[in-house]
């Protein structure tokens, strides 16, 4: 007898919006420009580029996030105040545009009773995160954001699937993580106990373990999850 779905872990970009841009040098030093304290040096576009490329590689390699506001430090930047300079640059910086049809469907999974978690990598702080939700009208569907930006990991960390299992309130037997990255949101969350369904509007990829779901898109999981009780 199949175990009942009762919470749900859902990524971000590309599983409910398409991913917003990365800020730049640019946009950076007008977000910050007028910020009490703040301090922009003289050859910071450049700096921060260096800084960027290094502290991507360096993550990539430990599986961490370097905060946003160490890296403005790192280039150069007098931050009186981390918190103030990361939520002016985020609400410069447009967010992911959430997907209509991903937004019904979490809708729907929602009024099934799910408790339903956001799991996923993002610079941004949550505040910007939520500004986002609550824009596309969701906001109220999530019982619980578990962002890198928050836990200074990154999927497929093992704190951030702790995490999300810590958030459900529930045995990771009963968690269905879903998104659209075969490693982080598919191979991981299985790996650590959790049911998982792939989005992958290509079919199944080779070699990907048979008890591991797969759809096409976001909204073809309210029906997925009738299937399995």
């Amino acid at each position: 007898m199949t175990m009942r779905v009762e919470a749900l872990a859902v990524d971000f970009g590309g599983t409910l919006a398409r991913p917003g841009p990365n800020p730049d040098a640019a946009i950076i030093a007008e977000a910050l420009h007028g910020l009490p304290g703040t301090v922009i040096p003289d050859g910071f576009a450049a700096a921060f580029d260096d800084v960027t490329r290094q502290v991507r590689a360096a993550d990539r390699q430990r599986g961490e996030q370097t905060p946003f506001a160490e890296q403005l430090r790192r280039s150069g930047v007098h931050l009186p105040n981390p918190a103030a300079a990361a939520e002016a640059v985020f609400t410069a910086v447009p967010d992911a545009d959430v997907d209509p049809r991903a937004a019904d469907a979490l809708r729907q999974l929602r009024r099934m009773g799910l408790v339903c978690v956001l799991a996923c990598d993002t610079q941004r702080p949550e505040s910007v995160r939520r500004r986002t939700l609550d824009a596309a009208g969701i906001g109220d569907c999530f019982d619980a954001l578990v962002l890198s930006s928050t836990l200074g990991v990154r999927k497929p960390h093992p704190r951030c699937y702790a995490a999300v299992i810590a958030a459900s309130g529930c045995p990771p037997e009963r968690i269905m993580f879903v998104g659209d990255t075969p490693a982080k949101d598919a191979v991981a969350p299985y790996t650590y106990g959790m049911r998982a369904t792939l989005i992958s509007p290509s079919g199944r990829p080779e070699g990907l373990d048979p008890a591991i779901g797969v759809i096409t898109h976001l909204s073809d999981l309210p029906a997925y999850l009738e299937g399995l009780s």
